[in-house]
């Protein structure tokens, strides 16, 4: 079984881009710097992993409207490996992880306590406008930019 679960921020926004042809895809390139569980005396140690991730379709919009540096967010895909020969001529090999499924990992107000207000403003409705049983009312006609169905 190849599965990968990944939780960590991104070094910076994701990098989008779309495909050629009749239907193009959306194809999302970012890295994703995970802490280490356990950390090493020593202060020279590396404590996180920066882990190359590239996602597709849905999930790469998703990140284009939401995946900033410094983001938080859960990740679920699996490992691939691939190889392709350079310009020079030597053979160059990669490993990413294929991102099938993307959450945000912490709230809107912990991410700008955590980073001076540097969290990427969102097109949302205001908390305002919440029902009386606690839930926000989602406004008619925003079913298509929901990160989620």
């Amino acid at each position: 079984m190849n599965k990968v679960i990944l939780m960590g921020r991104l070094t910076r926004d994701a990098e989008i881009r779309y495909s050629q042809g009749e239907t193009s895809t959306a194809v999302a390139r970012f890295t994703v710097a995970v802490d280490r569980r356990f950390r090493r005396d020593t202060d020279e140690q590396q404590t996180a992993d920066f882990i190359s991730c590239v996602a597709f379709s849905r999930t790469a919009e998703f990140l284009e409207r939401f995946g900033r540096k410094g983001t938080k967010f859960v990740l679920e895909g699996r490992i691939q490996t691939g190889s392709y020969t350079n310009k020079d001529g030597q053979r160059v090999y990669t490993t990413d992880v294929v991102v099938e499924n993307v959450e945000f990992a912490e709230s809107k107000s912990s991410a700008e306590a955590n980073h001076g207000g540097g969290y990427a403003p969102v097109d949302r409705p205001s908390p305002s406008g919440a029902a009386g049983d606690g839930f926000m009312n989602i406004p008619d006609g925003i079913d298509e930019e929901l990160p989620f169905n």
